[in-house]
């Protein structure tokens, strides 16, 4: 038996709200004031630099989350 168009689609429109997540580091860190500070330091970085390094870790994540749970 083959499988109807409408069916195969189904389980992926369901799962639509979850591409917005991949722009979520970019929001992050276009919200310079936020970071935008020497403390706290994690082991002599200051904040700034850090929490943007995070965020690219963050950022992949989300990707490869979003990339898997869509497919």
């Amino acid at each position: 038996m083959t499988k109807n168009a409408n069916e195969d689609q189904q389980p992926r429109r369901k799962r639509r709200w979850l591409v917005p997540l991949v722009f979520l580091p970019f929001v992050a860190v276009l919200w310079v004031p936020f970071y935008n500070s020497h403390e706290p330091a994690l082991a002599g970085i200051p904040f700034f630099y850090w929490f943007q390094f995070v965020w690219i870790i963050i950022g992949a994540a989300l990707t490869i989350f979003v990339y898997l749970a869509t497919e």
